[in-house]
């Protein structure tokens, strides 16, 4: 790290950026390596002080210095790990603002890690179908969202975006990894999987609330500018229809990736009440009959 009387000397724009880089390297090593050293948080706190000096600084970026400063002079003194990443963390954003960049959500440092495949309890033949969906954050943000409700399978059309950009799977934090999941090359509607029911997430469909959602079955989602294809929705249409999320803002219509989880959560949750009725009737059942 750059010595303390150096940093001080450094261009006022300069020394933010230099400050947001070495801030956020060491929220990485935290991560990496679950440390910080008392050293490191001598020199952070010390920065901190250098950095509250500055009398242009934006009023929420002081007092998160102030309190950054007071939080790690109390690890100082007890000698003990504080809650290290979240201080570093607001740190970070605070002065990115003040240099005038915005944080991209491709620049998040994620800390899941590798998920465990065997905690999966994906419903069997819950499946989703997306199409042209274009946006890498998009696709990545559907996965992460299918494999928290349960879908046991992705498919997606040619010119979806690759699950595998880096983008994607940054979103997904994992879950490309472990859903099930495949590109299609064929017209899907002539493949045997979706000869089942298939219904679509499109506008001018039957209410979120009045929807009934299949035991198996395909839900559609289409692309972020021009919806569900011509062919999908007839197919849809000759199955179970279109099931659509009332709004109240003049916008009228969600992100396609937070409009398919709302609806995702939904299919969900009747599918949770379906099984848990089963398992009572079949409790019901045996114990009838003995």
């Amino acid at each position: 790290m750059i010595p303390l009387h150096k940093f001080n000397n450094l261009p006022r724009i300069l020394k933010l950026r230099k400050a947001a880089s070495l801030i956020r390297n060491a929220e990485h090593r935290l991560i990496v390596t679950g440390l910080l050293s008392l050293e490191e948080v001598e020199y952070f706190c010390s920065m901190a002080e250098i950095l509250a000096e500055d009398c242009k600084l934006k009023a929420i970026t002081l007092e998160t210095l102030k309190r950054a400063q007071s939080s790690f002079t109390s690890i100082i003194k007890e000698n003990e790990k504080g809650e290290y990443r979240r201080i570093l963390n607001n740190l970070h954003h605070v002065l990115l603002l003040e240099t005038g960049k915005t944080q991209a959500d491709w620049d998040f440092i994620e800390s899941s890690g590798a998920l465990d495949s065997s905690k999966r309890q994906p419903f069997p033949g819950m499946q989703v179908y997306l199409e042209d969906i274009r946006s890498p954050f998009n696709v990545g943000s559907m996965f992460r969202a299918a494999e928290s409700f349960g879908v046991e399978k992705i498919w997606l059309s040619p010119l979806c975006a690759d699950p595998r950009h880096k983008r994607a799977e940054r979103t997904a934090m994992g879950c490309v990894d472990i859903m099930l999941w495949e590109q299609l090359k064929l017209e899907p509607f002539s493949m045997e999987e979706f000869r089942g029911p298939v219904f679509a997430l499109e506008t001018g469909g039957i209410p979120l609330s009045d929807f009934h959602f299949p035991p198996k079955g395909v839900l559609i989602a289409g692309s972020e500018e021009l919806g569900v294809s011509p062919a999908a929705l007839a197919a849809a249409d000759a199955s179970l229809g279109r099931v659509s999320i009332p709004v109240r803002g003049a916008k009228g219509s969600l992100n396609v990736s937070v409009a398919f989880g709302i609806v995702i959560q939904a299919w969900s949750e009747s599918l949770c009440v379906l099984y848990h009725t089963e398992a009572q009737s079949s409790q019901s059942s045996h114990r009838n009959s003995r």
